[in-house]
């Protein structure tokens, strides 16, 4: 049975054909008629439905508003223990080893009264976590497929449960199949009130026991060496955790609560790497994900509350994957391009080097074909790398004016002080690596290029300075080439030339 709807009603001739539809659209999909929305099927102007969610004045609005606020809290908060723990997989098996509690709990009382289901359906989440528990310990199935194992025996327990009390003779029974695929608009002030009491025993427990569920969800040998009960906080978090998804089932249903316990977490764990942040944007993520989706389904005809929330939430998780400023994939493509662009200005840098130095550094001028040469690319390529540096600040032209396509490799150009200064550096990363790896790791002198050419751009001065202390200062690498020191750097730096054309020189030819 549909709960009544929150919309004024019309005159029922023009929807007759309609509710007749509908009426065996949802006997051959029973699954769409239990996802029930907000609201009915009468369509009003959408501005109207809008002010009249947001002022509250409505009964029902007000209960799904205010249980999605608390689930939100809840399962936010449990959630974020349940991504940084690894435990995705329980909350999902949780979700559905309830299920038969829930049918237990209406036997119990013949009616759905919301205490007795709590009840019934915490007592059947707490058994469904022992005998995961006892089937890791007396045998050798691993987590993951006692988990499974549970999932699947409780939820087809359930099942069956529920076809036996839709055919027993109690006049409350219909609606029971209801926490299958939840039913937010049929929110009682009873259901609300028991999900605010888990809200605030969450809020208490993360407050109370910060330091302890931290330690345990990263490290839990260190916080048994320092006397935190490791085990009592695993039980302690796992009861939360049951309270949470039971008091979501009238809303989102057996299916969906497990996403509303990992997805605002997921979120939140894009965005930041501090737990107490990943808890407090987890729990808002859910919030609002829940209250979009309440105000969409109001304001929508025919649309399901229950799976619009969890929309909502993973329209967020869409927006922090693509977008998010750290960990989105936006931000590591622009981070990736940049440090490739970095190697490469670096490379080229280091080939600079290499010409000066093949020349005994009689000269400190280097041409473009020289330079296109030892980095073995074409000349239209030395050019673009040249122009990069250039915009950099890393070298200065020597022969002005603008380059004729015949004449471009001869274009002549020396490293500025800022771009000597950094070649020598990269030149000094790669041959102390490359001496580490041969005096302390004892690696062949020609197996240690390849590993120096990537290991070059990362080393900080911190490491360098470290490296130099073990081999004590060494002038030479491992292939009698010399290793720049700063007093090297400092001696042989450039003259610094007068101010040179803008970026782009080199590419206009």
């Amino acid at each position: 049975m549909s709960p009544k709807g929150l919309r004024p009603k019309s005159d029922w001739r023009p929807k007759c054909a309609f509710l007749l539809f509908a009426c065996g659209f949802w006997l051959a999909f029973p699954a769409v008629a239990q996802a029930a929305r907000i609201g009915d099927a009468i369509e009003t102007d959408w501005r109207e439905q809008a002010l009249r969610f947001l002022s509250l004045r409505d009964v029902a609005v007000r209960n799904v508003v205010l249980g999605t606020i608390c689930m939100g809290i809840s399962c936010g908060l449990f959630g974020g223990y349940v991504v940084a723990r690894r435990l995705a997989l329980f909350g999902d098996t949780l979700s559905h080893a309830v299920l038969p509690g829930v049918a237990l709990g209406f036997l119990w009382s013949h009616t759905k009264n919301p205490l007795y289901i709590f009840i019934g359906a915490a007592a059947a989440g707490l058994l469904g976590t022992v005998v995961v528990a006892w089937i890791q310990k007396t045998t050798r199935i691993k987590e993951d497929s006692a988990l499974g194992l549970v999932l699947s025996g409780f939820y087809a327990i359930g099942i069956c449960l529920l076809t036996v009390i839709q055919k027993m003779e109690y006049g409350d029974q219909s609606g029971i199949d209801s926490f299958l695929f939840g039913q937010a608009a049929a929110l009682s002030l009873e259901d609300v009130q028991l999900m605010g009491v888990v809200a605030f025993g969450a809020l208490v427990m993360v407050i109370l026991f910060r330091k302890e569920l931290l330690l345990t969800s990263f490290d839990e040998g260190f916080a048994r060496s320092v006397g935190v009960p490791v085990e009592f906080m695993r039980y302690l978090l796992l009861l939360g955790l049951t309270f949470a998804v039971v008091t979501s089932l009238q809303a989102v249903g057996v299916v969906l609560v497990s996403a509303l316990l990992i997805t605002p977490a997921a979120t939140a764990y894009l965005l930041t790497d501090r737990m107490a942040t990943l808890l407090i944007l987890s729990a808002c993520f859910g919030v609002a994900g829940g209250v979009l989706g309440a105000f969409v389904s109001f304001l929508g005809s025919n649309l399901p509350t229950g799976p619009l929330m969890v929309l909502a939430c993973s329209a967020f998780f869409g927006l922090a994957f693509f977008f998010g400023p750290k960990h989105g994939l936006t931000a590591r493509w622009a981070r990736l391009r940049h440090r490739s662009r970095q190697v490469l200005l670096e490379n080229t840098l280091k080939a600079s080097y290499h010409v000066l130095e093949q020349n005994g550094f009689a000269t400190e001028s280097i041409s473009i074909g020289a330079l296109a040469g030892r980095r073995r690319v074409s000349v239209a390529e030395a050019r673009r790398e040249a122009d990069d540096l250039l915009a950099a600040g890393f070298i200065t032209l020597v022969k002005k004016g603008e380059p004729s396509p015949r004449l471009s490799q001869d274009v002549l150009f020396t490293l500025a002080p800022s771009g000597w200064e950094r070649a020598c550096q990269i030149v000094r990363n790669h041959r102390l690596w490359e001496l580490y790896l041969t005096n302390e790791a004892r690696y062949a002198a020609d197996h240690v290029h390849e590993d120096a050419e990537k290991i070059e751009h990362v080393l900080g001065e911190d490491v360098v300075r470290q490296l130099e202390r073990i081999l004590k200062n060494p002038r030479h690498d491992p292939h009698g080439k010399l290793i720049p020191s700063m007093e090297d750097i400092e001696r042989m730096a450039p003259r610094d030339h007068a101010p040179e054309p803008t970026a782009g020189y080199f590419r206009r030819a």
